[in-house]
């Protein structure tokens, strides 16, 4: 019975990495608003390794519009500027001397639709991602009940839990995606 019930732990846990992966990227679809995750992504060139923009500089957003970066080695403003260049955020830097600005424009009705639509193929991709967990759980059970001198009505409660794990986890999918979706389409 614990070689079974470590088939849910293991689906539980796959389950929570679809989830958090799925934070993450709806995190990095740009909504309008400033928000410091845009950048988590780049790298910087900065004295001879590639590291992460973070920890080269200060970014902070002073307004709802506005991504302020303030590197801490002056000297490493034209790196992080071409390294926003290339990221393909669809963001241009305004160098100052001192800082790095970048300004988020409003998004058109029409780049709304698609981050929605993006969003939700986001959310579908995670859902496939829990049902591959479930299926694998599902299986391992029954090959495993099988194999043991496990009663039937002991594996059908065993998948009746994994299918109500499953349905959980499809719920947060869905409030997350929502929550999103409601944020893109607030002007």
């Amino acid at each position: 019975m614990e070689e079974l019930q470590l088939y849910i732990d293991m689906a539980r846990e796959s389950m929570e990495k679809s989830i958090s992966h799925l934070e993450n990227e709806l995190a990095s679809v740009r909504a309008g608003r400033a928000n410091p995750s845009l950048l988590r992504n780049i790298n910087v060139e900065a004295y001879g390794a590639m590291m992460p923009l973070n920890q080269t500089a200060n970014v902070s957003t002073p307004d709802a519009r506005t991504i302020m970066i303030k590197p801490w080695d002056k000297a490493m403003l034209p790196e992080i500027e071409k390294a926003i260049m290339q990221s393909n955020i669809g963001l241009n830097p305004q160098n100052d001397g001192e800082q790095i600005r970048l300004n988020i424009p409003p998004l058109t009705e029409e780049r709304r639709k698609d981050l929605v639509k993006q969003i939700k193929g986001l959310g579908e991709q995670a859902k496939i991602s829990i049902r591959n967990a479930r299926r694998d759980a599902i299986d391992g059970i029954k090959k495993t009940g099988k194999e043991s001198s496990v009663s039937e009505d002991s594996l059908k409660d065993l998948e009746n839990e994994v299918q109500t794990i499953t349905d959980n986890f499809g719920k947060k999918v869905d409030e997350y995606v929502a929550g999103k979706e409601k944020e893109i389409m607030t002007v």
